[in-house]
């Protein structure tokens, strides 16, 4: 704790790229732990439910297992969320690069947010693109239309798409400017996100994570813990 407040007082640009871990602790399970969406049974994998081919191919059976699996409008920012929040405030922290899709990074009071997978909380139309808040897709009971007759879509990236190229590249040079990258609540193991690691060449890299990730010979220093508890610990002058 003293070696990561320390790397963080001598920063001015950090950046913290965050997983699923960062989402749990605010109630939301993720797809690989003990209680995640892998463990659960279905009559599809939840990897092929949430897969471009099965959203256009049975959208029913995708929307009634998105809208019971995949939004948590009652889940509420917790340490983590705050305390980075706190540090884009004073300064120290120039963005958030995350792989969630809950929007709890906004909500906490984040402005500079970088969503490589999206956010539950936009849709589309994908005949004539109006947007859509959350509720459009919640409150209808089985697949969402807009008035124009087109099938609405989450903003979300699914299984056998591409991230967003604009997203990735403003990832990519948020990192390589950074003097600081925190990595957070990720296993590291989902491509091309993870790859994004690649481009930071400081020496304050630090992986907080409560299990082990390929890149942990790489960190200058790593803390297996709740990235909650960590960041919440955090003195920001």
């Amino acid at each position: 704790m003293d070696t990561l407040q320390e790397m963080i007082n001598q920063s001015n640009r950090i950046v913290f790229f965050g997983g699923a871990g960062v989402s749990t602790e605010s109630g939301i399970p993720d797809f690989r732990g003990t209680d995640g969406l892998y463990h659960q049974k279905y009559d599809y994998p939840p990897e092929t439910i949430i897969s471009h081919n099965f959203f256009i191919k049975n959208p029913k059976e995708f929307y009634r297992f998105y809208k019971n699996k995949m939004i948590y409008l009652s889940a509420k920012p917790n340490a983590a969320h705050l305390k980075l929040a706190e540090m884009e405030r004073k300064g120290k922290l120039d963005c958030v690069i995350t792989q969630n899709i809950d929007g709890l990074h906004q909500a906490s009071g984040s402005q500079k947010v970088l969503e490589l997978h999206g956010s539950v909380l936009r849709n589309y139309c994908m005949k004539c693109h109006r947007l859509y808040p959350v509720e459009a897709v919640i409150e209808t009971p089985d697949i969402p239309f807009c008035s124009c007759g087109g099938m609405i879509k989450p903003d979300v990236v699914l299984y056998e798409e591409s991230l967003d190229s604009k997203t990735l590249m403003d990832s990519v040079k948020a990192v390589k400017k950074a003097d600081m990258l925190i990595v957070g609540g990720t296993s590291l193991n989902v491509y091309p996100a993870a790859s994004l690691i690649d481009y930071y060449s400081g020496n304050r890299l630090v992986l907080i994570n409560k299990t082990a990730t390929p890149y942990d010979r790489r960190a200058d220093l790593m803390i297996q813990d709740s990235i909650g508890k960590i960041l919440g610990n955090i003195t920001i002058e």
